[in-house]
């Protein structure tokens, strides 16, 4: 199975996880890094290269820290950009349909923040949900999420166990 990993963090090399979770992926010869702030510091992204490397893999993951709950913005734009109708979506839009997709995030607070009743109010599952409609909408299937929580309290080994949770996650079959 290809994968390509989209990763979304406007400071990769200063991050306290998401470096290394994309470093234990690098490893793994049918795993793709695309980091879209290196190749888009500008944010003007090309949109036909974009689509031509997603129609190359089976599973297209989205790895990025979870921001104002959400993603950062230039996962955004590249949403916007490159999931039009006609190619992702729509009644000729089938690009995508059949590939599975999968969402890595990470959040500076707690897992209990995120539960009903918890500091946020809501479940990561409930607040990620746009991006299950964007995998139903573009056809493709939606796999389980990968999270990685109180990310500023957590250990070396910790962050090491993480990663290697991480990789199993990203290449598993479901």
């Amino acid at each position: 199975m290809k994968t390509l990993v989209i990763i979304a963090h406007p400071n990769l090399e200063e991050s306290n996880i998401n470096r290394i979770l994309a470093s234990r992926l690098e490893t793994k010869t049918d795993v793709t890094i695309h980091k879209l702030y290196e190749v888009y510091p500008d944010g003007n992204i090309d949109v036909e290269y974009e689509q031509a490397l997603l129609l190359k893999y089976d599973r297209i993951v989205f790895q990025f820290p979870f921001y104002w709950y959400s993603s950062p913005s230039l996962l955004k734009e590249w949403q916007d950009k490159v999931l039009t109708y006609g190619w992702a979506y729509g009644s000729e839009g089938n690009a995508l349909h059949g590939k599975e997709f999968m969402i890595a995030t990470s959040t500076g607070g707690p897992e209990t923040a995120y539960q009903a009743g918890g500091f946020n109010h809501f479940s990561m599952s409930e607040l990620l949900k746009p991006f299950h409609a964007t995998a139903n909408l573009t056809g493709m299937r939606f796999l389980p999420i990968f999270t990685v929580q109180g990310v500023f309290r957590l250990t070396e080994e910790e962050i090491s166990e993480q990663a290697d949770a991480y990789v199993q996650h990203v290449v598993a079959a479901y």
